[in-house]
């Protein structure tokens, strides 16, 4: 019995066949293929937040106002046909707006709950940054666990759930920064930038007049991405791979203030199995490490002088640990 039988075998994890990861990766270029009927330019980012609707994660959009963010989370939600809220969130907006609140019923004199826009397969917190850090902490349970709780009762998220940020990089002195338990929560930190000149002709084009969004309409089932991300999860990662990853950690965490996290090794290598179903494999190989990992690590790393950013540390990281 080989390693990777052994991992398999206690880990109840079935295997993904040749056969379940090409039905995933149509699942996911359909998905693709009907996001960019709204958004031009941003195939990168768009694969790479489908990759983490794969790896089971969260992402975050992070750049300045009028780039696309909340458009492009709204094309990937109305894509599949699953439920969707968007919240907006401001500095008035309260714990429970997001969760839900336990309403008294005078006819039955009881309590009854009832559930905030975090109850839906994909909620949109948009400008999440706005909301004070009391309001952005009432995401976290639900990022980590997919459930809330609420005066001490817990209540279940649907399957599957998925958390779309977006915050903008202006105005700091009014917003909050999200803390790093918060950010540590979000596989992907995404930032779109600005469009080339023949992309953005092509944008306004679409939408002088009719928006494209108004008639996006879904291209998968719920249950195509469901059965997706299954697939994904059964994706093999050999021991070699899962090394190089831990490697990769260890060295930012010798190179910063603060560096990966553990879970961020594990959103790494989830993220990664998302690639290797894009790229139409049922393995891992080093190529998807090195192709997720610039935007799973940085968001998690501080360094302690300007000369030596997140980003290069994690670039650092790719140029000296060696896939073995």
């Amino acid at each position: 019995m080989t390693d990777s039988d052994t991992d398999t075998r206690l880990s109840g994890r079935q295997e993904s066949t040749v056969e379940d990861v090409d039905a995933a990766r149509d699942t996911v270029t359909q998905v693709v293929e009907n996001v960019e009927q709204i958004i031009v330019g941003h195939r990168t980012e768009i694969e790479h937040i489908l990759t983490a609707l794969l790896g089971r994660g969260h992402i975050l959009l992070e750049d300045v106002p009028g780039v696309g963010k909340t458009m492009l989370a709204r094309a990937v939600a109305q894509s599949f046909d699953g439920t969707f809220k968007r919240v907006q969130f401001t500095p008035d907006l309260l714990p429970t707006d997001v969760t839900g609140v336990n309403v008294y019923n005078q006819q039955t004199e009881t309590f009854e709950f009832r559930p905030g826009p975090v109850f839906a397969n994909v909620v949109l917190g948009d400008e999440i940054n706005r909301a004070p850090p009391k309001t952005q902490s009432a995401l976290l349970e639900a990022m980590e666990e997919q459930q809330v709780s609420v005066d001490g009762e817990t209540h279940e998220l649907p399957t599957p759930f998925t958390v779309i940020a977006t915050q903008n990089t202006v105005e700091r002195d009014r917003t909050y920064q999200l803390p790093m338990a918060e950010l540590d929560r979000f596989m992907k930190k995404l930032v779109l930038g600005y469009p080339q000149l023949d992309e953005e002709n092509e944008m306004l084009d679409r939408v002088v007049g009719h928006h494209p969004i108004e008639d996006l309409t879904p291209a998968v089932s719920l249950a195509d991405l469901q059965s997706a991300r299954e697939t994904a999860a059964g994706v093999t990662v050999e021991a070699p791979v899962r090394d190089y990853v831990t490697r990769l950690a260890q060295y930012t965490r010798r190179h910063a203030e603060l560096g990966a996290s553990p879970r961020a090794g594990i959103a790494a290598l989830r993220a990664a199995q998302g690639r290797a179903v894009l790229d139409g494999r049922e393995y891992v190989i080093p190529d998807d490490v090195q192709a997720e990992i610039p935007v799973v690590f940085p968001h998690r790393i501080r360094t302690e002088s300007a000369e030596s950013t997140p980003r290069q540390v994690v670039e650092n990281a790719l140029e000296n640990v060696p896939v073995e």
